[in-house]
C-alpha cells in the first residue's frame, strides 16, 4: 500500500463576476420587424412574400391589394430586406447575360436592378420565373405603379 500523501492546499483563484446582461428583444427575422413598425403608421408599403409568391399594398395596417407574382427562380433568387422604391419608369429594357427584355411596363426599382414590374413574357404568376425581380401582370402592375411613390417602403420576405 502506498503511503498516505499529506494533503494538498489547493489554490482557489476568484473569478471576477460580471452581471448579466438583460436579454434583448432579438428579432429573428428583421423583416418582420419592419412590417410590425410599418403597420403601427398610416403609410403606403409593399410587402413581397417569396413563399406564398404574393404581393400585398398596404396603408398602415389595412390591406389595399393583393395579387399573386412570380418572384426569382433557383440561382436568381429575390433577396430578401427591407427596401423602398428608389426609381419608376413607365416603360423600361431589362438585360442581363441570358436575357434581353424591351419595354418592360411599370417598373419600381427598389434595390439596385431588383424590381417590381409588369411581365406580358408569361403568365406563370404563383411560380418563381424571374432573374430576381417580382413578375406582376401587366394590369396590376400598372395599379401598383400609379399607387406607389418614390421611398414607398418595400419588404421582402418568406413567410414563417
Amino acid at each position: 500500500m502506498p503511503p498516505e500523501m499529506p494533503p494538498r492546499e489547493l489554490e482557489v483563484k476568484k473569478a471576477a463576476i460580471e452581471p448579466i446582461a438583460q436579454p434583448q428583444p432579438i428579432s429573428s427575422n428583421p423583416q418582420l420587424a419592419s412590417i410590425s413598425r410599418l403597420k403601427q403608421t398610416q403609410k403606403r408599403w409593399i410587402e413581397i412574400r417569396l413563399k406564398s409568391q404574393r404581393l400585398v399594398a398596404w396603408e398602415g395596417d389595412k390591406q389595399v391589394y393583393a395579387v399573386i407574382v412570380s418572384t426569382g427562380k433557383a440561382g436568381h433568387s429575390t433577396p430578401p430586406g427591407s427596401f423602398a422604391i428608389q426609381s419608376k419608369h413607365r416603360i423600361a429594357r431589362m438585360q442581363g447575360a441570358d436575357y434581353d427584355v424591351p419595354d418592360v411596363p411599370f417598373t419600381m426599382y427598389y434595390s439596385g436592378n431588383y424590381a417590381v414590374h409588369g411581365a406580358y413574357w408569361h403568365h406563370s404568376f404563383g411560380t418563381p420565373v424571374s432573374h430576381g425581380c417580382t413578375n406582376v401582370a401587366p394590369d396590376h402592375a400598372e395599379w401598383l405603379f400609379n399607387w406607389a411613390s418614390i421611398g414607398t417602403p418595400v419588404v421582402v420576405h418568406s413567410e414563417a
